[in-house]
């Protein structure tokens, strides 16, 4: 939505972080994110909103891969962690179309936590608030602004290659 997209151009310019803004074809998953753009989709953000012993997180992990509730418990100290039904989380991202909120659970008070799989790409690609558009920022400035807790939380759903 336009406000989201506002919202991160705001707050990228305040950093003086580059981006790039682009749209695609309407598409619902990340992966058909990465084909419709011609991205690789370990460089594509997936975001997840689970909950930890009741509160609300925000994972970013690369398109293919698959969240591991035991991993995140562990890492965090939790007792519990399960996917957030979409309906609870809905009124987090009010600017937002549900399920392509961008990776800044700063901007909406929510924890970030960051797949080190991802952490390590040169570039980080996301969705901009829409199912249709996308932006792209160095993942070192990502990193920089956000702040994020990196570990290791994902299964990779494809072989990791070297970068070109």
């Amino acid at each position: 939505m336009e406000k989201c997209q506002e919202r991160l151009k705001q707050y990228l310019s305040e950093y003086g972080v580059p981006f790039q803004l682009g749209r695609h074809r309407e598409v619902y998953t990340m992966q058909e994110v990465a084909a419709e753009i011609g991205e690789p989709g370990r460089f594509v953000a997936k975001v997840f909103i689970a909950s930890a012993d009741g509160a609300p997180i925000m994972l970013v992990l690369p398109a293919p891969d698959h969240v591991e509730y035991e991993r995140v418990r562990l890492f965090m100290g939790a007792q519990h962690v399960e996917r957030m039904n979409e309906e609870r989380f809905r009124v987090l991202f009010p600017d937002c179309e549900i399920g392509a909120m961008p990776p800044f659970g700063n901007l909406y008070g929510l924890p970030v936590y960051l797949d080190r799989a991802l952490s390590e790409m040169s570039h980080l690609t996301f969705q901009a608030g829409t199912h249709a558009d996308y932006m792209r920022i160095p993942m070192d400035e990502f990193i920089r602004i956000v702040r994020p807790r990196i570990s290791r939380f994902a299964i990779s759903a494809e072989p990791v290659e070297a970068e070109a």
